[in-house]
């Protein structure tokens, strides 16, 4: 049964309340003492409470301190207080507390009972959506935050594929996300307890890149004082991520091809074969097969390394993104610098009409300097620093110029808007129905 408690110092009161809600589960408390211990003991969702409570049984005093207290325990608690006809004033600074509602005495039971089973309503709804947020929060897609439907089929491909050792080749623009991907696929497998190693092809010289992956026994070449194991070995029972795989040296190719079928290693001055038993995840941002055809990599490592191919989309392609991502990172850098800012109308057009070369990555550092630059409560375009580019408009026939550009107006708004159905719906100039109606037809959450 719901818990419901009642904060009540009248007796004949207490009972009258108690007999009217047998439908819940009601506890009573008489003052603010034994009130704080029913909440503690049985954390009710719902509590009743009149202001006049002992010793200030003619004043508010005592039942806005009990109010602000409970409140203090649990703020999801909420709160109906029922005041007399004359005490209008201290309902409304109790709402402003934190209260979810007053009532007036003397009470019309079904009209309380409807407030009671309101807050009962909202009180698991809220609930729910912290389990949900919670969810997300832990899920290791969480970083991704897309509206865009081929972001959404890449992460829902992410999932498919996770539980598998298939080798994957993530494909996608410098910033896109792909090393976020890369640890998704390895949270969501059944080796998430075991390491996940990366390496950078880029990041490393030629000269030191196979002694990197593969490691080098004792005296294989000068310094090397012990034996080292490289980062393959390293993440034995784990996933290695070989990003920037397109500028593998060309020597090397064979050599990782070798381990790719063997499924084993040589250090560098060694003679062992040392099996090791790892998930390949690869990315790159180059196009592997013209490489392949000028030859400077091999087309059978293409293949192996190809069993599963995702591409990532650009930012620019991912209709409506760009806003609410910068939404997502003013309202992170600015709880960072503790600062309360919004976007002009102006920002936020250049926002939506620049092209994002640098992706997910540039628009973070955009907004992120623009949250520390801006002065005043509204980041301007001069503190974006962005430039306003013109797009053209693709020749389509004219069902499909009506659904596109109500898909656009749809997803723009509630992106510009931060979620809010209702600003979305005032902004288009429609009711809130009608913005239920056009994201169902649009398979929009």
């Amino acid at each position: 049964m719901k818990k419901l408690l009642i904060v009540e110092d009248d007796l004949g009161l207490q009972k009258q309340l108690r007999w009217s809600f047998d439908g819940y589960d009601v506890q009573v408390a008489g003052d603010r003492e034994s009130a704080i211990a029913q909440v503690r003991r049985h954390e009710p969702a719902v509590v009743t409470m009149d202001l006049g409570l002992p010793p200030d049984a003619d004043g508010a005093a005592e039942g806005l301190a009990t109010l602000q207290q409970i409140l203090a325990l649990s703020p999801a608690i909420k709160v109906i207080v029922l005041t007399g006809n004359q005490d209008r004033s201290n309902a409304v600074k109790a709402v402003a507390m934190g209260a979810y509602d007053f009532h007036q005495k003397p009470f019309d039971g079904p009209t309380l009972q409807l407030v009671i089973e309101r807050a009962f309503h909202l009180h698991a709804l809220q609930q729910e959506n912290q389990r949900l947020l919670q969810a997300q929060v832990n899920s290791p897609l969480a970083g991704i935050i897309s509206r865009d439907p081929g972001m959404l089929k890449v992460c829902r491909n992410v999932e498919k594929i996770a539980p598998s050792s298939a080798t994957v080749m993530l494909l996608g623009a410098s910033g896109t996300g792909k090393e976020l991907l890369a640890r998704a696929l390895h949270q969501l497998s059944p080796r998430q307890n075991k390491r996940f190693v990366a390496v950078n092809c880029a990041a490393i010289p030629e000269t030191l890149l196979e002694s990197e992956l593969f490691g080098y026994e004792k005296g294989a070449f000068t310094g090397a004082a012990k034996q080292t194991l490289g980062k393959i070995e390293m993440a034995d029972g784990g996933t290695f991520f070989l990003d920037e795989v397109g500028d593998l040296p060309f020597a090397l190719q064979a050599k990782l091809l070798r381990f790719l079928q063997e499924r084993v290693i040589e250090r560098i001055g060694g003679r062992a074969e040392i099996p090791v038993d790892v998930r390949i995840v690869c990315a790159t941002h180059q196009n592997l097969q013209e490489l392949v055809r000028q030859g400077r990599f091999r087309e059978d490592l293409f293949y192996r390394l190809s069993e599963i191919v995702l591409n990532i989309p650009s930012l620019r392609d991912r209709v409506g993104d760009p806003a609410m991502l910068a939404h997502h990172f003013k309202n992170k850098y600015a709880a960072q610098e503790r600062r309360s800012l919004n976007f002009s109308e102006e920002a936020m057009a250049a926002i939506e009409a620049h092209s994002w070369p640098g992706n997910v990555r540039e628009i973070e550092n955009c907004i992120k300097r623009a949250v520390i630059m801006a002065e005043g409560v509204q980041i301007s375009v001069d503190d974006l620093g962005l430039p306003a580019i013109n797009r053209e408009d693709k020749v389509i026939n004219l069902r499909q110029v009506r659904d596109e550009a109500e898909y656009m107006a749809l997803v723009r708004s509630l992106a510009r808007v931060d979620g809010n159905i209702v600003k979305a719906a005032e902004l288009l100039g429609v009711s809130r129905p009608t913005i239920y109606d056009l994201m169902n037809r649009h398979g929009l959450k």
